[in-house]
């Protein structure tokens, strides 16, 4: 997936770095928690390390050798059934706008089907409504509260979509 010297790929070692600058940016810019959110996961500065078990994936976006965004999926925390969690899915203001995020969320559902799951779950902050518009375009549907435990307990919406 490749436009203007754009291209969704899989996480190297090497993005560990940019991609904790691009996420941690998103949390001022948008006024959210920073606490019970992904600024404070354990996973966030290492995010290469923490997507390199079986079925879990981890994509960012590169223009020109720069990562400014990424997105991902993993089996969800603490509970028994056939769900993923699409992650971490944050993108550098440098790169909003041009579809992407449709994107991203498509390649992580489809490598989603591919890594066998049936359910794919998702949490947001209702100050994200861009997002959120994305999600229930792309066929999420709003849960009355969280599946699982993610840790984020500073995040108010809850969606899933059957894959």
């Amino acid at each position: 997936m490749s436009s203007n010297n754009i291209t969704i790929r899989e996480i190297q070692p090497e993005d560990n770095a940019q991609l904790e600058s691009v996420i941690k940016a998103c949390f001022p810019e948008f006024g959210l928690p920073l606490v019970g959110t992904a600024y404070e996961d354990f996973e966030t500065p290492r995010m290469y390390e923490s997507y390199q078990s079986e079925r879990e994936v981890y994509f960012v976006v590169d223009k020109d050798g720069e990562v400014l965004g990424g997105g991902g999926i993993k089996q969800l925390k603490d509970f028994e059934g056939n769900i993923c969690e699409l992650q971490k899915m944050y993108f550098s203001p440098k790169v909003r706008g041009l579809g992407l995020g449709k994107q991203m969320i498509q390649r992580c559902l489809n490598a989603a089907k591919d890594l066998g799951y049936s359910t794919c779950y998702l949490e947001s902050a209702s100050q994200l409504k861009a997002a959120i518009h994305i999600y229930e375009q792309t066929g999420f549907d709003h849960l009355d509260g969280p599946l699982g435990n993610t840790g984020h307990y500073s995040c108010g919406v809850w969606m899933t979509k059957s894959l």
